[in-house]
Parts: structure tokens; sequence; C-alpha cells
């Protein structure tokens, strides 16, 4: 008998939350143990929490006797041995499209505006942010435009909608004017009200602090 996955995160964290997504559309029950990236100096960076992840992020997910530390890949194991909502389309093209969306926004936007980062930057971070979510962006959009119906590719959700709603809230964060993608906020704004969405959001997770809350 399975256990429950349990998820190491942050209830802030681009990548926790595509998997809070992920768990959410696939109908998993599993427990959180937050991970507060910035209380005493960042508990990711407690030799506790590197013996469950060296590369010291979020996520962190124990599931089926193994530790897995990539959003994507914890997406991508779920999907292939959990019942629900397939995450990846049959269609080889499309899978083809979802997985470079991804990689569009899960290497070439996110990693360049986290936390880790923009620490390092300092007083310039908002605007070192604004540049790479907005390069990032200005790329994405021709291509979501072209790959889109309902959802970023065709009308069934994917891993790839489950990387654009946190990306687009981080870009909310950061104040860039997400309108100018008019693709990007339609998309956006149609996965909001999913229910999958809405329950994964930071702003109702256990680690949420209560001026934050809604």
């Amino acid at each position: 008998m399975r256990t429950n996955p349990i998820l190491h995160g942050y209830f802030r964290s681009s990548c926790s939350w595509r998997v809070r997504i992920a768990f959410a559309l696939k109908g998993i029950e599993y427990e959180q143990i937050p991970v507060n990236l910035v209380k005493d100096g960042g508990q990711q960076l407690t030799d506790q929490y590197k013996a469950l992840n060296p590369m010291q992020q979020v996520p962190a997910v124990e599931i089926d006797g193994i530790t897995l530390s990539q959003s994507l890949a914890v997406i991508q194991y779920i999907d292939e041995t959990r019942q629900g909502p397939k995450l990846l389309p049959a269609c080889p093209k499309k899978r083809a499209q979802v997985r470079m969306i991804c990689d569009i926004i899960a290497s070439g936007i996110q990693p360049l505006q986290n936390l880790y980062v923009i620490q390092k930057i300092g007083a310039d971070k908002a605007q070192w942010a604004q540049h790479f979510i907005q390069r990032g962006f200005q790329a994405l959009e021709p291509i979501l435009k072209g790959t889109a119906g309902t959802y970023c590719v065709g009308d069934e959700i994917s891993m790839a909608d489950i990387c654009l709603v946190p990306q687009v809230y981080n870009a909310e964060r950061f104040k860039v004017d997400v309108g100018q993608f008019p693709t990007i906020d339609r998309l956006n704004q149609t996965l909001v009200g999913v229910e999958a969405f809405k329950l994964s959001h930071p702003s109702c997770q256990p680690d949420t602090p209560a001026d934050l809350r809604s």
C-alpha cells in the first residue's frame, strides 16, 4: 500500500507550486513540510535538508521510496505512475511542444529570477528580474500563439500550463506588465480559475504568512 508523498517546499516557490498543481490535478493526497527559504538565513541551507536535496533547493519530494528534487522530474514521474488526467499529450508533436514550453520557463526564465540569484544581484534585483522575465515572455508569446487552444497546447491542461501560471505570478510580483503579452495573459486568466490552480496557490498554503493569505 502506497503512503502519501511528502512535499518539502515553500509557499511562494514556483517549483514547489508546480508540484502542488500537478498533485491537485491528479487528485493525489500528500503531506507538506515547509522549508522557509528566508528564515534563519534559509532552511534549505541546513545540513539536514542538504542530505535530502544536495542542490539545497525546493522542492524535494519523497515518493515511492525515492526522493526527487526537480519539479519537472516529479511531475513526469507522477504522470507515469498515477491515475488521473495525463499531463503530457499522447501526440509526439504536442508532447514535444509541451516540453519546449516547460524548458523555456524552467530553464530560460525562472532560474534567472529565483531567490538565490536575485540575492546575489543586490539593489538592482527588481530590474534584473524584470529584464529576464520580459525577455523570456517575448519569446514565449509567439510560441504560445501558435500552440494554444484553451490551454497552452491545445484544449487539455498539460505540464506547460503548470509551468506558466507560477511564472506569470512571478512576473506580476516584479511588476512586469503581462497585458503586453495577450496570449500569455489570456491563458493565465483561464487557468487561475481552475480548481487545482486555486487550491495550490501560494496564498493558501500551510506556510503562507498571515498577511499574504486570502
